[in-house]
């Protein structure tokens, strides 16, 4: 489905190029301060424009239009929308006959019995992931003083001054390139999370892989860890408060926050919208044809991901945080949540 979280509970809704997309959250709280200003750093981080981006350009102007009254949430579910006037969408149809590599068209099309909306992508677009950010926005206010934040390590398996020149490459070759996106979340609290299914690490990497183009999430020393021996691996811990030496876990015990930074990475695919010429299938032939996608396209939608990444993040933990007050709250035989 399209909702996730249990108390503070976000529904993403719309397509690429419908009228609008946008975000119900249910359970922020009363009285945040709130501004469309909050959201413009956020947004513009998220925004095209550079080398490598997409040609499409929206103005993402956040409209709150419901859960916002006099510059604070009241407590109703909050509602933002945002336009999409820059869209061209001719041409999509034909992908139904000859779904696009990479894409999700074919799986979409047996899903939905061809009911699917194929313009842009439809609910598989990156373009989807403004409506995240803005969610984002609203969990960083939550969360503080926590802070999170995200930045790319790697494009094409080159490091910081080679990344430009990897995203041209693959612009001059009518080709895309993915990256890995490393995220640090600075003054967690210890004791967040739950054992088994609700751990930290579940819950964050479920709202990663719904972002489109991630691949693969870590935490700590990640895959790494299975080279390393258990004297290596182990976090030594130096200090009452639970900091520790190193920190090969990510800052997670038992899927628990331990009161260390929260680390991982995020593996992010080659954008599956290409220029260069590629082969499918003709599902009307049943043959293999010469196929080439036109149009404005990502060479690197990692270069946009930091700040989806940190969004996503951010959502996970302001739900577990406002389960744990919830916890707390009912130990003492306060409120009931």
């Amino acid at each position: 489905m399209n909702s996730f979280g249990r108390i503070f509970r976000l529904h993403i809704f719309g397509e690429s190029h419908g009228r609008y997309v946008g975000v119900t959250i249910d359970g922020c709280p009363a009285g945040l301060l709130l501004s469309a200003d909050d959201f413009e750093d956020d947004l513009s981080r998220r925004n095209s424009g550079a080398v490598g981006t997409t040609g499409r350009h929206e103005l993402d102007v956040p409209q709150i239009v419901s859960g916002w009254h006099k510059g604070h949430t009241t407590g109703a579910p909050l509602t933002i929308l945002f336009e999409n006037k820059d869209v061209q969408s001719d041409g999509y149809e034909q992908f139904r006959v000859t779904p696009r590599p990479g894409h999700a068209d074919f799986a979409a099309s047996k899903k939905w019995n061809n009911f699917n909306d194929l313009r842009g992508g439809g609910q598989y677009s990156g373009r989807m992931t403004v409506a995240l950010v803005a969610a984002g926005v609203i969990a960083k206010k939550l969360i503080a003083p926590a802070n999170v934040y995200a930045m790319l390590e790697e494009v094409n398996g080159r490091f910081l001054y080679d990344m430009e020149q990897a995203v041209e490459e693959a612009v001059a070759e009518g080709d895309s390139v993915g990256g890995i996106v490393g995220c640090t979340v600075d003054g967690l609290p210890a004791g967040l999370g739950e054992p088994f299914f609700d751990s930290v690490e579940s819950l964050i990497s479920h709202l990663l892989f719904a972002i489109p183009g991630v691949k693969g999430v870590e935490f700590g020393a990640g895959f790494e860890a299975a080279r390393m021996k258990g004297s290596g691996y182990n976090d030594v811990i130096i200090s009452p408060d639970g900091r520790t030496a190193d920190n090969n876990s990510g800052g997670i015990n038992g899927g628990i926050t331990n009161g260390n930074s929260l680390t991982l990475n995020v593996a992010v695919r080659p954008s599956a919208s290409i220029a260069k010429l590629q082969q499918t299938i003709d599902l009307n032939t049943c043959k293999m044809v010469d196929f080439q996608i036109d149009g404005r396209h990502d060479a690197c939608f990692a270069l946009r991901m930091p700040v989806i990444v940190e969004a996503a993040v951010a959502i996970v933990l302001a739900d577990l945080m406002m389960l744990n007050n919830c916890a707390v709250s009912t130990a003492q035989n306060e409120t009931v949540c």
